[in-house]
């Protein structure tokens, strides 16, 4: 049975007319009368007596609309009910987020405050996350998106900045050009201990003089705050040192390469409603995001 046509049936009663229920659901009224002749073709029973008055329901018609009125009603209730209970929606979220990513801290505690039955697990780690093979329901990712069997959501793009305490610019000067850095003490991430690390300016790549080299984004604050270098950070840790007066932005001019964010997640045909409830909440919340991870002025 046509259910769609059955629908309009029941909507054309309701409304009065085949003419106002055709408006009530905004389709055609030729489309409305077809649909209605092949319902009555395909049940073997007319529905409807047409007159130029309009129309009426037969005893069989009557018969179809009493139970299919109560059945859509008991759909909608359903709906209403379904829509309710994602206010109120349990169960287990389980990410990954990179090690110092301290704006999706906050995020994660506003999401749990708005949806308190949320429990969450989160896995900070600089290994690059399948959430299949480890069980994660969503990873934040920063830079490339290399694996095509995962759905990736787009957040946003950041770029790193150079900073330098204002005691290290009084005691050795300031570089103004990228080529200057060659001269200064400067502390690099990296993840290996045999690799070297390169900055990356328009037209112009380089090695920077590195006296240190960690993978801890806190030990590069640390140590740019302690006036002992020149380091690259992610704007949402420097923001507040910058806007406090602990740290100076450096060659705001020379911009160093943008790292997109994104939201990586199983390419389910219907992720579950924490998963989506987490992605619409992250959505939301780009405004909020951007703006957490813009440096100081």
């Amino acid at each position: 049975m046509d259910l769609n046509a059955v629908q309009m049936l029941v909507t054309i009663v309701q409304a009065g007319s085949m003419t106002a229920g055709a408006e009530r659901l905004g389709v055609p009224l030729p489309t409305i009368s077809r649909r209605i002749r092949a319902l009555e073709q395909e049940l073997k029973v007319e529905l409807l007596e047409r007159s130029a008055r309009g129309v009426k329901l037969t005893e069989a018609g009557a018969r179809l609309f009493e139970h299919a009125s109560r059945g859509l009603d008991l759909l909608q209730e359903g709906r209403d009910a379904l829509v309710s209970d994602q206010a109120h929606i349990k169960g287990k979220l389980r990410l990954s987020v990179p090690p110092s990513f301290s704006p999706w801290w906050q995020l994660i505690s506003d999401f749990q405050k708005a949806h308190p039955d949320i429990r969450v697990h989160l896995l900070s780690t600089e290994r690059r996350v399948h959430p299949v093979e480890d069980g994660i329901d969503v990873a934040l990712r920063v830079g490339r998106v290399e694996h095509e069997a995962l759905i990736a959501r787009h957040l946003l793009d950041y770029r790193h900045v150079l900073v330098a305490s204002p005691q290290f610019l009084e005691s050795n000067g300031r570089p103004n050009s990228p080529q200057d850095l060659s001269r200064f003490p400067c502390a690099t991430w990296s993840l290996g201990t045999n690799t070297t690390s390169t900055w990356r300016f328009p037209d112009l790549s380089m090695e920077p003089n590195a006296v240190l080299s960690t993978n801890d984004s806190m030990h590069l604050l640390h140590s740019a705050m302690s006036g002992e270098v020149i380091t690259e950070l992610p704007p949402f840790i420097v923001k507040e040192p910058i806007r406090r007066g602990q740290l100076v932005q450096l060659l705001s001019d020379y911009p160093l390469p943008e790292f997109s964010l994104n939201l990586l997640y199983p390419p389910h045909r219907h992720p579950s409603a924490v998963v989506r409830t987490y992605l619409e909440y992250c959505r939301r919340r780009i405004p909020w995001l951007v703006d957490a991870c813009c440096p100081g002025p």
